[in-house]
């Protein structure tokens, strides 16, 4: 997913003036487990730019206050949450309310999500075990008997 240089620049300003639950979100985010999944920060999405976003599982997570159901923001949002599914992205959303309260919750909530999520997409790329049968060998000179059924 290609963003244009406004995007990232965006991106790149909405990085240095984060909400205090994004901030916080952020910081339990970093002290993720070894191989666990990398979740990004402000991270340009073709037109748009996700609060966070995990590549791996390809989940976008939203935080939002309570200045985000005013005017025509909740408008806003339907199309942006279609381009994203429709480029095969998960969105969740979670209210800064809920962060600033149950941040372990919602950071657990947020891990679980992207294990899962990269599960399926594993599962969906690897090979079934019917495309691995192979032919069995053909016999070697001397072992066409031995590999007939007996009468």
């Amino acid at each position: 997913m290609r963003s244009s240089k406004d995007t990232h620049t965006l991106a790149k300003s909405l990085r240095e003036t984060l909400t205090p639950p994004e901030v916080m979100l952020c910081s339990r985010l970093k002290t993720r487990q070894p191989g666990g999944p990398r979740i990004r920060r402000q991270h340009p999405l073709g037109p748009y730019v996700a609060d966070f976003y995990c590549a791996e599982a390809r989940l976008v997570i939203e935080v939002y206050g309570w200045c985000h159901n005013l005017g025509d923001r909740p408008e806003r949002d339907v199309p942006r949450d279609g381009w994203m599914t429709a480029q095969g992205l998960t969105v969740v959303r979670y209210p800064a309310a809920e962060v600033l309260a149950d941040l372990t919750g919602v950071a657990d909530g947020i891990w679980d999500t992207c294990l899962d999520l990269m599960r399926r997409r594993r599962a969906q790329h690897a090979p079934s075990v019917s495309s691995l049968r192979a032919e069995p060998p053909p016999p070697q000179a001397g072992q066409e008997d031995r590999l007939s059924p007996p009468p």
